[in-house]
């Protein structure tokens, strides 16, 4: 089915939107085949030749043809003077100046920014052409690189759907949010990064999917499970994949940092460290967790004081700049005490019956905290 002679080209001098062509086939085929693809989106399991021809030559002309949707190719010319598909994005007419964004992106293009100069320069010729209001964007829920494209783009974040995505015959639990023609396409809320820090002993990174099998190993601990009855017993690596979803939740939404605490030369999971309910500017809970094959080793003591000047340093240098860090710990946790007091913390207090332990007793939690200019003061001494 041919394109109508309407299809318009659009660029922002890096990228570039344009009908798909026959010579995007193979780079089509490349990205329905990508793991990424088939793990979060509608492609057929398994692409073919003929599958990616029928998209570009069938599925998305008629689109065109009919007023349904209007998808483009995304072509970048590289640091070589190659010109690269990148992708696919598409607005589908929803009615009532309504549309839905979708993008897909080729593996080449990742992590490069070309996705979102992309959307930037579709959504604005269908709020200026195509006279639309109201724009949404879904995806499958875990799906945290689509999420974080809508987030940059200035799309609200709406929450979750259950079993609303169609996928291969089941219905998957979607994100969904909505850009207005009037809105900033800018965030609207904090997302974080998570920082590499590195210590003398031991390293801080983001916890990834790898760290699932130590994470049961620790949460299965009785010492452990002992502290945190609020842990699943006995503790599974679904458990540990949703703790994981949790991490990332927070980090999404500005709640708060979570770090694996690892051996930097085997990049093993030795403990986990937080900073969470954050108050922008303000304070944070630190919270933490120890692998037990590494406890007595120094390696939590360290990692929190990794945690906590990262919450110190000003926001201009990287880190939170905050002006408070506070933990609780229950009374009789000598270890978790140990390791707070060690950093220099001061005992401010007692939180009666705060703690409640996995016999279902309740015990007083010890209240510490630490200020700025203490952390300052105590390096500069």
């Amino acid at each position: 089915m041919p394109y109508p002679d309407d299809v318009p080209t659009l660029t922002d001098g890096v990228v570039t939107l344009r009908a798909h062509r026959e010579d995007d086939l193979p780079a089509l085929l490349e990205q329905a085949l990508d793991p990424v693809m088939v793990e979060w989106t509608t492609v057929p399991v398994p692409a073919s030749a003929e599958s990616s021809r029928d998209f570009a030559t069938k599925i998305i002309p008629a689109g065109w043809q009919k007023g349904t949707s209007w998808a483009f190719a995304v072509e970048v010319v590289d640091e070589g003077g190659t010109v690269r598909f990148c992708g696919t994005v598409e607005l589908r007419d929803e009615g009532d100046r309504r549309a839905e964004l979708a993008y897909a992106a080729h593996p080449w293009a990742r992590g490069r920014g070309l996705m979102e100069r992309a959307c930037r320069l579709l959504l604005e010729w269908g709020f200026t052409e195509k006279r639309l209001e109201t724009v949404i964007w879904w995806c499958n829920r875990g799906n945290w690189a689509s999420r974080k494209l809508a987030w940059r783009l200035g799309f609200s974040f709406d929450g979750t759907v259950r079993r609303w995505l169609p996928q291969r015959g089941e219905l998957l639990d979607a994100w969904v949010g909505v850009l207005l023609a009037g809105d900033d396409r800018e965030p609207s809320s904090q997302w974080f990064d998570v920082p590499r820090i590195d210590g003398p002993t031991v390293s801080l990174r983001g916890l990834t999917r790898a760290d699932a099998g130590r994470i049961v190993e620790a949460c299965s601990d009785e010492r452990t499970a002992y502290w945190l009855p609020e842990l699943p017993q006995p503790y599974s690596r679904d458990n540990a994949i949703a703790y994981l979803e949790t991490r990332h939740e927070r980090h999404a939404t500005g709640a708060g940092l979570s770090w694996a605490v690892v051996d930097p030369a085997s990049d093993v999971l030795v403990a986990s460290v937080s900073l969470f309910d954050l108050n922008p500017g303000r304070e944070a809970e630190m919270g933490f967790w120890t692998h037990p094959a590494a406890r007595g080793r120094g390696v939590m003591t360290e990692a929190c004081r990794l945690a906590t000047r990262h919450a110190f340093v000003p926001e201009e240098d990287g880190g939170l700049g905050l002006e408070r860090v506070y933990a609780f710990a229950a009374e009789a946790n000598a270890a978790s005490r140990a390791v707070i007091e060690r950093n220099g913390f001061t005992l401010t207090g007692r939180d009666r019956h705060g703690t409640r332990l996995r016999d279902g007793t309740y015990m007083d939690s010890m209240v510490y905290d630490m200020l700025a200019e203490e952390f300052t003061r105590d390096r500069a001494s």
